[in-house]
C-alpha cells in the first residue's frame, strides 16, 4: 500500500464505522498528524498550553483500567466457580445421607433434618396435599399437609422456585415462618398416584436464593428424592 493517504469519499456525516475504516486504510493517519490525538485525550487530561499531548500515557492507563476489570471479572469466576463446586459437594453429601437411610422414618428425617445442615440452609420442610389428614401412601411424622391445589398455584408450573426478600409462609413453616428471608420451592413428583409435594429450603438471609441463581444440582437433589421416596413406598413412576 502506498504511504500517501487513501481518497476518502465525500460524506457529509461520517460514522464511526466510516472513521474507522479511514484509519484502518490510513495506519500512518494519526502519526502524519499528532495534533489530532489532542481531541482523543479526556478533557480532565488535556495538557498545559504550549505542552505536547501524552497520549501514551492516556493509552497506559486505559491499558491498566482494561487489566484491572479483567481482573476483577476473573476473581469473579474463580469466586463464582469455587462455590458451584461447594455447593456441589455439599448436594452429593446430601444424596449419600439419604441413600444410607435403613427405614422410611430415617428417609424422612434425613431430608427434614439433616439436609438442612448439610446444605447450610436454616430449615427444610417437606409438604403433600391432601383432602384430610391421611396423606395416600404415607403414614409419617415430619410431613405438613396443605389442602389440594395449593402447591400448583404456588409453583405457577414449574419445578423450582428461588425466592429472596419474602415473609415465611405460616402453612409451610408453622411458628418458625418469621423467621423465613429468602427460600427454595422444590417440586417433588413421586407419581401419578400420589398427590402433589414439595420440598422447602429456608433461610433467614434475604439474599440467599434468588431467581437468578442456577437450578441444575438442587433438581439432581429432587430428582434423587423422587426416587427414593419409590423405593420406599415401592411405587412406580
Amino acid at each position: 500500500m502506498s504511504e500517501s493517504i487513501a481518497e476518502s469519499p465525500q460524506i457529509t456525516d461520517l460514522s464511526k464505522n466510516d472513521i474507522l475504516d479511514f484509519l484502518k486504510n490510513n495506519p500512518a493517519f494519526l502519526q502524519e498528524n499528532p495534533d489530532v490525538l489532542e481531541a482523543l485525550i479526556p478533557p480532565k487530561k488535556r495538557p498545559m498550553r504550549g505542552k505536547p499531548a501524552d497520549f501514551q500515557a492516556y493509552v497506559i492507563e486505559r491499558l491498566r483500567a482494561d487489566k484491572q476489570e479483567i481482573s476483577q471479572t476473573a476473581e469473579e469466576l474463580i469466586q463464582n466457580a469455587r462455590a458451584n463446586m461447594n455447593n456441589q459437594s455439599r448436594i452429593h453429601e446430601g444424596v449419600l445421607r439419604l441413600l444410607e437411610a435403613q427405614r422410611f422414618d430415617d428417609f424422612i428425617h434425613a431430608m427434614t433434618m439433616d439436609l438442612p445442615s448439610i446444605l447450610g440452609v436454616d430449615m427444610a420442610v417437606f409438604v403433600v396435599e391432601a383432602d384430610g389428614e391421611q396423606i395416600p401412601h404415607i403414614q409419617t411424622t415430619g410431613i405438613r399437609v396443605l389442602p389440594s391445589g395449593t402447591i400448583d398455584k404456588w409453583m405457577e408450573g414449574k419445578d423450582v422456585l428461588l425466592q429472596d426478600n419474602i415473609s415465611g409462609i405460616e402453612a409451610i413453616y408453622g411458628g418458625g415462618a418469621t423467621l423465613v428471608r429468602s427460600q427454595i420451592l422444590l417440586r417433588i413428583g413421586i407419581s401419578m398416584d400420589t398427590p402433589p409435594a414439595i420440598l422447602a429450603f429456608a433461610s433467614r438471609e434475604p439474599d440467599m436464593f434468588n431467581e437468578h441463581q442456577a437450578t441444575d444440582q438442587i433438581l439432581f437433589l429432587a430428582r434423587v428424592i423422587e426416587r427414593c421416596f419409590r423405593t420406599w413406598l415401592n411405587i412406580r413412576a
